[in-house]
């Protein structure tokens, strides 16, 4: 059966709009770029705006590193209640009248630096017993969720003039929820509080001046197909992997590489392990390899 598409390759720095699901974003990209498969590389909710970095081809094959990547968000706290869905969407569980200070607010961000622990909201895509947490809490359920330990790198105030909510950015590692932090913060200033505005700025080595909206996308779509309008909007499929070491190969090792046999690394400085390490054959990316007791074994192949 012939696939759908062109083999296209590579990565679209996305700014997803307000109210698009990930889902939809990553396939409206994939529906303009005419491409046979794609992906993403973190979820953004539909509340959320910012950089969704959508994977195409045989980029799909490095989302993990985009995924494990640090995240910049901009956010802002609405303080006095929370929600069941810890931001806006939700209906209000619990009220109060108290307002904080800028210094109360500055006072305690230090709790929420470094790794903590962190209860993901009922509302979550985590899985419990196999089915998602928010279609457990929709069906009128209350999940149990399991504390888990997040990384805070940065939380700083931007704003807080207006006494009703704040401004805040942080930059954390894989797997935090902003809408938990938002919900621990009002708690942590005894005056509650839920998210109301979300905005990805980076995820890894994508950062916001790179990305690109839907309206320019779709201009670029329009244009004649020599132009290779929509090719100049895409990113390496190696971009992800700045991370990670890069070893040259020559053409007998990339053989046996593609043929998924082992190649053993000689000489005194040849490194003994590496969990992943970017193969490049020729001057292109031949795939993702691990170094295992001096040898270089295929992890992930690119076909390009």
């Amino acid at each position: 059966m012939k696939k759908r598409g062109k083999p296209v390759h590579g990565w679209v720095v996305f700014d997803k709009p307000l109210g698009m699901s990930s889902t939809q974003a990553v396939g409206k990209i994939r529906w303009l770029f005419d491409a046979e498969k794609a992906g993403h590389g973190g979820t953004l909710d539909p509340l959320a705006t910012g950089l969704l970095p959508i994977a195409l081809g045989e980029a799909t094959k490095t989302v993990q590193w985009a995924m494990d990547g640090r995240k910049t968000y901009r956010f802002r706290i609405r303080w006095g209640a929370e929600t069941a869905t810890d931001d806006l969407e939700g209906v209000i569980t619990a009220q109060s009248n108290q307002r904080p200070t800028t210094h109360s607010i500055e006072s305690i961000l230090i709790q929420f630096l470094g790794e903590i622990t962190q209860v993901p909201p009922i509302y979550s895509a985590l899985k419990i017993d196999g089915e998602r947490a928010y279609d457990l809490a929709r069906a009128g359920e209350k999940p149990e969720m399991t504390p888990r330990q997040v990384m805070i790198e940065e939380l700083r105030l931007l704003d807080a003039s207006n006494p009703d909510y704040a401004d805040f950015e942080t930059v954390c590692g894989k797997g935090t929820y902003i809408r938990a932090l938002a919900r621990d913060i009002g708690r942590a200033l005894g005056c509650l509080g839920h998210l109301t505005l979300l905005r990805r700025t980076q995820v890894g080595s994508f950062t916001e001046k790179e990305m690109i909206s839907l309206e320019l996308l779709e201009e670029l779509s329009h244009r004649s197909a020599s132009d290779n309008a929509l090719e100049g909007a895409l990113r390496s499929i190696v971009t992800v992997l700045d991370g990670i070491p890069a070893l040259a190969v020559m053409d007998q090792d990339a053989a046996r590489l593609r043929q998924g046999q082992s190649v053993l690394l000689r000489g005194a400085k040849a490194p003994i392990s590496c969990d992943a390490v970017l193969v490049n054959h020729d001057g292109r990316p031949l795939g993702i390899c691990e170094i295992s007791q001096g040898s270089l074994k295929t992890k992930r192949l690119f076909n390009l």
